[in-house]
């Protein structure tokens, strides 16, 4: 009786680019649970290739390392996923669920810098790029908001971050809230309205 075939688990061969890609896709989990001590065997086994395929589009461990956090902070993929928010929800609603991408976005690089420890840091920081795909679901009301777009985006995402970062936040706050500090501000009612109300209790307050 003829041996069973075996069907291998190294993943085909791919253009040198694409390879790259999915070794950095396989490595950034393995980064967050192990963090600088994960070993090349442990890539390969996740990527799919042969320990010495790392190699071939990876000069050393280190390289790889510092591309997942290039990978991980490049704002494209969430642009991407911001302008594929499906249109016909209200803009309120659009911007709570491009609010919520980002707090799982600002989480997940968190968590890949600190496993990585201190020597990594500076590669981390840089400065916020606008977010075009943010940008456009305030263009998509016009009239609507006091600032233009793009500051009316960063002003969204700066918030997110600050009430979103375990560094910056002992309790991370829901994507609602946040939109609706934004849109709405934190008074109950606007100032005039809550002046009015006031003068009207002291009036008949006076009368008693």
């Amino acid at each position: 009786m003829p041996a069973a075939s075996t069907t291998s688990r190294r993943a085909s061969a791919l253009p040198p680019e694409e390879r790259r890609a999915a070794i950095i896709e396989a490595v950034r989990p393995l980064l967050i649970e192990h963090g600088e001590s994960v070993t090349t065997r442990q890539i390969a086994c996740a990527a799919g290739v042969a320990e010495g395929t790392i190699f071939t589009v990876f000069a050393d461990k280190g390289e790889l390392l510092d591309a997942a956090i290039d990978a991980a902070l490049d704002p494209a993929p969430l642009d991407q996923l911001l302008r594929e928010i499906d249109t016909s929800l209200p803009y309120e609603q659009r911007l709570i669920e491009a609010t919520e991408l980002m707090q799982q976005r600002i989480v997940e690089v968190w968590r890949l810098i600190s496993s990585l420890g201190g020597r990594r840091e500076d590669k981390a920081r840089r400065s916020m790029t606008d977010s075009v795909g943010l940008a456009e679901i305030f263009a998509s009301e016009p009239g609507r908001f006091r600032l233009d777009p793009a500051a009316a985006a960063r002003t969204l995402r700066a918030l997110t971050m600050a009430l979103t970062h375990p560094m910056l936040s002992n309790e991370q706050v829901s994507a609602e809230e946040i939109v609706a500090t934004v849109l709405h501000g934190i008074a109950v009612t606007n100032i005039a309205d809550t002046t009015d109300t006031a003068d009207a209790t002291d009036a008949v307050g006076s009368k008693g």
